[in-house]
């Protein structure tokens, strides 16, 4: 015990958490450091681990990192944040990112100390991200952006030197359209209220889709709720880490111009709304029948890939070596070692609860199959008899399949992708054991900020509005036939560095959605694992904002409407309920056990009357 407490870096851990409480006015937090970037939910903080060798600019990291967290808890409002959210995800974005700067700014204007700590833990982030390669304004995230100047203009702090021709690069397109305002937020720091509506407001005039206000009082909500608990339930909707996590940024808001387009969409929602009543689909015997035209069709969705030619569907193994792929799943099984008890009680609970649910049916006196040992006695009275044989009857539970997919893009790296691949590891290893078929996929693009696609929408000179952007690259870690101790290693492949890039949710549903009507089985179930925000900048940067987001939630309504398939999403760290009826957000991988057991003890609940489809009312 002695030697843990002369140990340099526990004494340093210790000393930070002792600073995060004191600058948050909170002795109820628990601080814990791991591998992964900082984050909060509820009264629990995550900070980045130090080195074993730590150097003074390290150490600054860290309390950098402390110092972001202990801010947020300090002097930002969880009620007042959710009532004056905006509806679109790059506005969420920029939103939060705002807010969490603006808890930093009071810091920094508070305490010199604290003001150099996130000053270090800034240049870190940006570096990490390759902010100093960056020489093109789309290469660079509009959030960020934003965030950095919105920073300068509340502390009179320049960007990093790492970060600041990144930020010049947007400079004058913000100036443009919001003035100086962002200036003003300087006299707004200690008025949450005040300074959220000023931001909606430079969101709004940046075209962003900030959605109708919330009505509600925020102080009468934080009266009526619990402040733990409306805290937890918010920072949940938001994820753990909203406004450290770069890859969770949409591109290049549009102009007005292209609000047309968007007006159109809504105009064609109301349409497909308008013909799903006119069909029973829950009629009794009647087959599933698919609305005629490609959901895909730009007269229908307003949505279309410029270039299809150079997108792929590859298996895990063909994108490295065995070698690696080997030493990529000793990587995640070093991570899920703490989690091995916990991962034999969940598989072996959830194992009796599935099986608890089938009725083991035989036919005897057959001529082959499994010998009948309860026959035996009649070899032994009469030697001339036949052995017996028997086998067991296919069951409706045993009839079904199930398709995991996966988000495989940078706003997944971390703990994220890690929490997506043991959820894939626990539920292909029980519903195995359980007779059920399961397809594990993966989404992501062959390249950042467009790819071959984009090349040839240069080469044919910029036409307006051509829609999808990027090179798709679909990936199967394993198929609903092939046995699991043949795909195990290749769940490795989500750690491989450079793998996660950029996702493109819509056309990714459509893929696994189209797999699962091309199978036998009578029940065919697609859940989705990711953080419920598509995003791809080279597509976002030349279409409206919410194009991609668009096209998920009507892909979404699509299979949830006409298909026999029942979809449900698991958020990894972000609230998905608002693209899916059926969702469940998962905010560490403690939460795992119990959420995992409970979703699917209820999608195999046959007795469960929640229906799969609706209509149109």
């Amino acid at each position: 015990m002695s030697q843990r407490q002369d140990d340099p870096t526990e004494t340093f851990k210790q000393a930070t958490a002792a600073c995060l409480r004191a600058i948050a006015e909170r002795g109820d937090v628990t601080v814990t450091f791991g591998s992964e970037p900082a984050g909060i939910a509820g009264t629990r903080a995550r900070l980045p681990a130090p080195p074993r060798t730590m150097d003074r600019q390290e150490a600054a990291r860290v309390r950098g990192a402390a110092d972001q967290v202990a801010l947020r808890l300090r002097h930002h409002d969880a009620g007042v944040h959710a009532a004056r959210l905006p509806s679109g995800d790059t506005a969420r974005a920029t939103f939060d990112a705002l807010e969490q700067a603006r808890c930093e700014a009071i810091g920094a204007r508070q305490m010199a100390g604290v003001a150099d700590n996130l000053e270090a833990a800034m240049d870190d982030r940006y570096r990490r991200q390759g902010f100093e390669a960056m020489t093109e304004r789309e290469q660079v995230p509009l959030v960020e952006a934003i965030r950095l100047l919105a920073r300068e203009a509340m502390t009179g702090s320049q960007p990093p030197e790492v970060a600041k021709q990144a930020a010049g690069l947007w400079r004058p397109w913000i100036e443009k359209r919001i003035g100086n305002k962002l200036t003003g937020l300087r006299d707004l720091l200690d008025d949450q209220q005040a300074f959220a509506q000023s931001v909606r407001q430079m969101l709004s005039d940046m075209d962003m889709d900030v959605g109708a206000e919330d009505e509600a009082d925020p102080d009468q909500a934080d009266d009526d709720q619990e402040p733990d608990q409306d805290e937890t339930d918010t920072e949940q909707r938001q994820g753990e880490e909203t406004s450290l996590d770069p890859d969770s940024i949409e591109g290049d808001p549009s102009d007005g111009d292209e609000m047309e387009a968007e007006g159109a969409a809504e105009d064609i929602d109301g349409d497909l709304a308008e013909t799903a009543g006119d069909d029973d689909p829950d009629a009794p015997g009647r087959p599933w029948e698919r609305p005629e035209g490609d959901i895909n069709d730009p007269s229908r969705m307003s949505y279309r890939a410029f270039a299809t030619e150079f997108d792929e569907i590859t298996d895990a193994a063909d994108l490295c070596d065995g070698d690696e792929l080997t030493r990529l799943r000793l990587m995640l099984d070093q991570q899920l070692q703490h989690l091995q008890g916990a991962i034999a009680r969940l598989a072996n609970r959830l194992q009796r609860r599935l099986m608890a649910r089938q009725t083991r049916d035989w036919e005897f006196d057959l001529d082959e199959g499994i010998l009948d040992a309860s026959r035996l006695a009649r070899i032994v009275v009469n030697p001339m008899s036949s052995l017996s044989f028997k086998v067991e009857k296919d069951t409706d539970f045993r009839d079904t399949v199930v398709t995991l997919l996966i988000d495989n893009s940078g706003s997944m790296r971390g703990r994220p992708i890690g929490i997506a691949a043991i959820s894939a590891d626990i539920l292909a290893r029980t519903l195995e054991r359980c007779g059920v078929k399961v397809e594990i996929l993966g989404f992501t693009t062959r390249a950042w900020k467009g790819g071959m696609s984009r090349e040839k929408w240069i080469q044919a000179g910029k036409p307006e509005r051509p829609g999808r952007l990027n090179d798709l690259r679909h990936i199967i870690y394993k198929a609903a036939d092939a046995p699991w101790r043949r795909a195990r290693k290749n769940l490795g492949l989500m750690l491989r560095e450079g793998i996660l890039k950029e996702n493109i949710d819509g056309e990714a549903l459509l893929w696994a959605h189209e797999r699962l009507l091309a199978r036998q089985e009578q029940r065919r179930i697609l859940m989705v694992i990711s953080d419920g925000a598509p995003v791809d900048d080279s597509t976002l940067s030349v279409n409206p904002g919410n194009y991609l987001e668009r096209h998920l939630k009507q892909v979404i309504d699509y299979i949830e409407t006409y298909s026999p398939v029942e979809i449900i999403a698991i958020g990894i760290g972000h609230d998905v309920t608002r693209y899916y009826r059926r969702a469940v957000t998962i905010v560490d991988a403690e939460q795992l056990g119990g959420t995992m057991v409970d979703k699917l003890a209820e999608l195999f609940d046959e007795t469960a009357q929640a229906p799969m489809r609706r209509r149109a009312s």
